[in-house]
């Protein structure tokens, strides 16, 4: 089968981006696999892992003579990236992401790019809480949901393309706007890990002995938790400091929504609480049979 690409940079080779390495490589994507990262030890240890075929600390040498470059770092190093690597892009050539914010990631890419040069934001809805080159694996994309966010003026042939790779990939390719997909992602992702950061942060703030007790005993909803909150915290400070208005947002009417609870439980409202559950009940299971539980 040809290559969709005859060069892919992965800017990035953290859990995301050795996945993505590794599903090129599998499906054969593409001609040669380069990766940049900051941290040599991660350059290094893809290369030696065999997922690319040219490792750098320089994100430039990666990009040179790509058609695709993938930026899949967190956020915040966006612009600083993107800067470094405009001078080596030649016109044709894609720049995409995988970002958890889109509004913010357009902002920090699009005015660094050379005329003629391509940008298609995207985000797979895919991950585990680990990080670095050797979390990744092929298998992390097929059957989860990939959103591709296209600015008004995209080119369509490079659009197609980037929607193309991702489903060679395994994903489901689903179109929003930049800012729907914000909104869309402040409830469905980053309140639930702002909750969880949360939750163990009130755990490791218990005197000594409960603190022990509590990670002694932990029941599977608490170990749920620290799963979640076991997440990189450069990506995730990253992310609510960039999708804050939606974040904030989310968390406001989650924190109406916890006042009610809080008063039924103190005035003995079990039909509230009961009709509350239900509902979410029903929830985990629509999660269930769209197959992303």
């Amino acid at each position: 089968m040809t290559p969709l690409f005859a060069r892919v940079a992965i800017i990035g080779i953290g859990l995301i981006g050795s996945s993505l390495a590794r599903a090129i490589r599998t499906q054969g994507l593409a001609g040669t696999i380069a990766c940049a990262d900051a941290n040599p030890d991660h350059a290094a240890r893809a290369q030696a892992l065999g997922v690319v075929d040219e490792a750098h600390t320089d994100p430039a040498a990666a990009a040179r003579g790509a058609d695709l470059v993938v930026l899949c770092m967190p956020i915040g190093a966006y612009a600083e990236v993107t800067q470094a690597i405009a001078p080596v892009l030649a016109p044709g050539a894609i720049v995409s992401d995988v970002g958890s914010v889109k509004q913010a990631a357009i902002a920090a890419i699009r005015p660094h790019l050379p005329e003629g040069v391509h940008l298609v934001p995207g985000h797979p809805i895919a991950g585990t809480e680990k990080s670095g080159p050797d979390a990744g694996f092929a298998d992390l994309f097929p059957g989860r949901w990939f959103i591709l966010t296209p600015l008004e003026d995209s080119d369509d042939t490079a659009t197609r393309k980037v929607a193309d790779l991702w489903r060679r990939c395994g994903m489901t390719v689903e179109r929003m706007s930049p800012d729907h997909h914000d909104r869309v992602l402040a409830v469905t992702s980053h309140l639930p890990h702002l909750i969880a950061y949360t939750i163990v942060g009130t755990a490791t703030n218990l005197e000594e002995q409960m603190r022990q007790e509590v990670v002694k005993y932990s029941a599977s909803g608490f170990r749920d938790f620290t799963r979640i909150a076991a997440s990189d915290p450069t990506m995730w400070r990253d992310v609510f400091l960039n999708n804050r208005e939606a974040v904030l947002d989310s968390l406001q009417r989650f924190t109406e929504d916890l006042t009610a609870l809080q008063r039924a439980i103190r005035w003995g409202e079990g039909d509230y609480l009961y009709q509350l559950f239900e509902r979410t009940r029903d929830i985990r299971r629509g999660v269930v049979e769209a197959r992303q539980a």
